[in-house]
């Protein structure tokens, strides 16, 4: 088998390139590559499919250029036997006990399997814990194809670095991690990603290296937002202003710079429950990882228990209280509700009765209804209020003025009864204490 040659045939048009899975990570994957190489975009959602082949852009990753592409799009497997290089990038969640459910992947591969060609090469995009694509992922492939890896085909790993809603760290220019099992499918892997990656690539030795790349990087930054979620709760309660605080420290050289905040979405809230994971099947308990991940999932619930004490302190009977949550995303500006932590913040008031209105300029009410059962409402729609959440850094939310925002509040309340909760802190101390608003902040 020449698998040396599947670049060459690419850059000549003689090969197709394809996408399997085309989300946040597969579609604007598959538009980049088009622009170089012919393209095939593969996803099982035919409604997304279709959306993608009429030029609109769900995710918002690629925005106009989605009306342009060459990209092939379809949801009819059989089209991947056109292509000798195959990328899978399909969501890796966790059940509710936080375990790896792996069930995406495993019928991805299937999917691969049952419609790969002799000479092909496949890499794996989606975040695992080391030794999903070589313990699970080849059996499945060659169980559904009777292909040998290693000798009919082979396969790889280059851990997806997308960071949604980012306008300056983009595919192009986040340098990538590629690996290959075997020193010829690292090289062919490595020429093909290099057609699009402009950053360059950094190969590493073995495939369970780069899966480990993966998951370690996620768990470094969600531990360090532990850290500072922690010293946010410790200045909450010495009645200190942590965006001061760490205002102040971050003027020294070394300081890292992370804040505090509500850690969801597809990454950081889920793959250091895969690194946990496979490091307790082997006999290990995590010391440091878990108490991170326990601190940022409690974070909704603290933000949303300070609401009430906040409310209750202005005079206020918070389960008679309308209470006006700004944002469900996980992140500003970017509509992806995977995993979003406000959506905790939305339940523990729904423990004390209390039946938040939310509003979102950029998520999906369809989604948001379905996933969460939450009504997302127009902004200009939102009924007056008695506590403002505002939960999600949004331009439009950060282009409100304290004037506007005291435009959301009942007219009849006075100032001290008009509760702010800023939890992104968008919104200067100054202009805070100025406004005369009864306001906390994260």
């Amino acid at each position: 088998m020449e698998f040396d040659a599947i670049y060459q045939g690419l850059i000549t048009g003689e090969e197709k390139l394809a996408l399997v899975g085309l989300g946040y990570v597969g579609m604007p994957l598959a538009v980049e590559f088009a622009k170089h190489v012919p393209v095939i975009g593969f996803d099982i959602n035919e409604k997304r499919v279709n959306e993608y082949a009429n030029g609109i852009d769900a995710t918002n990753e690629v925005g106009e250029a989605i009306k342009n592409t060459t990209v092939e799009f379809t949801s009819d497997a059989s089209r991947l036997k056109e292509s000798k290089f195959l990328i899978v990038a399909v969501p890796t969640p966790v059940n509710p006990d936080n375990t790896p459910d792996l069930r995406p992947i495993e019928g991805a591969s299937r999917t691969v399997g049952q419609n790969l060609t002799p000479g092909s090469i496949v890499v794996f995009e989606s975040t695992v814990y080391p030794g999903v694509t070589e313990d699970i992922c080849i059996p499945i492939i060659e169980r559904e194809s009777g292909l040998k890896c290693g000798e009919d085909w082979k396969i790889g790993y280059s851990p997806e670095r997308i960071n949604p809603g980012d306008c300056v760290h983009t595919l192009t220019n986040i340098r990538k991690i590629v690996s290959g099992m075997d020193e010829e499918s690292a090289r062919e892997i490595q020429k093909i990603y290099n057609i699009v990656i402009k950053a360059g690539t950094f190969p590493v030795s073995t495939i369970k290296t780069a899966e480990a790349v993966k998951v370690i990087e996620n768990s470094q930054r969600d531990i360090n937002i532990a850290f500072m979620n922690e010293v946010a709760m410790i200045c909450d309660r010495m009645n200190i202003d942590t965006d001061e605080v760490l205002a102040g420290m971050n003027t020294k050289w070394n300081a890292l710079g992370f804040r505090p905040g509500l850690v969801g979405g597809h990454c950081i809230g889920v793959d250091p429950y895969y690194l946990t994971s496979a490091a307790e099947a082997l006999g290990y308990h995590s010391q440091i990882i878990l108490n991170g991940r326990k601190v940022n999932d409690s974070m909704g619930a603290f933000v949303a228990d300070a609401a009430i004490r906040q409310m209750i302190e202005a005079g206020k009977a918070p389960k008679k209280a309308t209470v006006v949550i700004l944002g469900i995303t996980f992140k500003e500006n970017c509509p992806d509700t995977r995993n979003s932590k406000v959506v905790d913040i939305i339940n523990r008031l729904r423990e004390y009765d209390i039946q938040p209105v939310v509003t979102d300029p950029w998520a999906d009410a369809e989604v948001a209804k379905q996933v969460y059962n939450v009504d997302l409402v127009p902004f200009d729609a939102i009924p007056k209020a008695d506590c403002v959440i505002v939960a999600v850094g949004h331009g439009e939310f950060r282009a409100l003025s304290l004037m506007q925002l005291r435009e959301l509040f009942k007219g009849e309340l006075s100032n001290d009864e008009r509760v702010l909760i800023d939890v992104k802190s968008l919104y200067r101390m100054d202009e805070l204490k100025a406004s005369g608003l009864r306001f906390w902040r994260l």
